[in-house]
């Protein structure tokens, strides 16, 4: 190791001296192409905040009977946020499990001549339009799932989030969360996929000769190599999943009011309230649309952030070695 590491060090000496101790030209234009693309990401992060912040403040600063409902702006936002975070949530903890056992099942347990067909038809759900997942969620996902509904309603309406009534029309938040769940899975699961099939082969050969079950391999050498992996794609589907508009605009009976009954009809996010709202809306409603919409920015900003600390405190964990 100590010899090939000499060998690199002298030949890079050798490079820089031919050349005068400057770097080539391909060198520095691409060093200050990536500097450049990174400083244009940056830029246009903070143009979009800067808008978002400049047009809410006549929202901020308008009085109650300005706003749309003749209610505060807090209490105009408030809703739709709760709203936004019970659907990602209910498709997150619906998909993400789900997308994990698809992820392991094609890269590690279906048999070679399944697999590329398999992945074809997980990742053609990611090609379908939002409005076809709208209209599948209305007419079909939603008069299916009355009857489950209300099971859940008779055996475990005790708890708050079960408590019925529950709707005769399927338009609840539990079915937006269904759908937005289809919607995110193949997300989650072409991104763990790729993860898994990188589980250097060492690492499965060891565990299978220390008598390590399939299951047990899975666990033990797959899962951990992956998890930084698998955090990311769940990031990436929280993150479609808060800003999705059309299917949720169409599946939901929309309200403005917190509640976390998801088996009764209403609930509203911020995306869907605003693609609803926004050809109807007057001058000061557009700003307290374009206010809710720099608390869904700031929100999305916050879950990707949180997912990087995370990945961070667990790269010591790499498995390349």
């Amino acid at each position: 190791m100590e010899a090939r590491l000499d060998t690199t060090t002298n030949a890079g000496q050798i490079l820089a001296a031919a050349s005068g101790g400057r770097r080539r030209l391909g060198d520095r234009v691409f060093s200050n192409l990536s500097v450049a693309a990174a400083v244009t990401i940056l830029a246009l992060l903070g143009g979009v905040a800067f808008f978002l912040l400049i047009e809410a403040l006549p929202a901020v600063e308008a009085s109650p009977s300005e706003l749309p409902g003749d209610r505060s702006l807090i209490d105009y936002v408030a809703p739709l946020v709760f709203g936004t975070v019970l659907a990602a949530t209910i498709a997150v903890l619906i998909a993400v499990p789900l997308a994990i056992a698809v992820a392991l099942f094609i890269s590690h347990i279906a048999p070679r001549r399944l697999v590329l067909a398999l992945g074809y038809m997980v990742d053609l759900l990611a090609a379908v339009p939002s409005i076809v997942y709208g209209l599948w969620g209305i007419f079909v996902l939603g008069p299916a799932a009355v009857g489950p509904m209300e099971w859940l309603e008779a055996k475990l309406g005790f708890l708050p989030f079960f408590e019925g009534p529950a709707s005769a029309t399927g338009r609840t938040m539990l079915v937006a969360g269904l759908v937005l769940a289809v919607m995110i899975l193949p997300i989650v699961s072409a991104v763990s996929r790729e993860v898994f099939l990188q589980v250097p082969r060492a690492h499965l050969e060891a565990a299978q000769a220390l008598g390590a079950t399939r299951w047990e391999t899975m666990r033990i050498a797959v899962l951990p190599f992956g998890r930084s992996g698998v955090i990311s794609a769940s990031m990436l589907g929280l993150g479609r999943a808060l800003g999705e508009t059309v299917a949720v605009a169409m599946v939901l009976s929309t309200s403005y009011e917190i509640s976390g009954h998801v088996l009764t009809p209403g609930g509203n996010t911020i995306a869907a309230n605003i693609a609803l709202q926004y050809g109807f809306a007057g001058t000061i409603g557009i700003d307290a649309l374009i206010a809710s919409g720099m608390v869904l920015f700031v929100i999305t900003l916050v879950v990707n952030m949180s997912a990087r600390l995370i990945i961070a405190r667990r790269r010591e964990f790499s498995g390349a070695d």
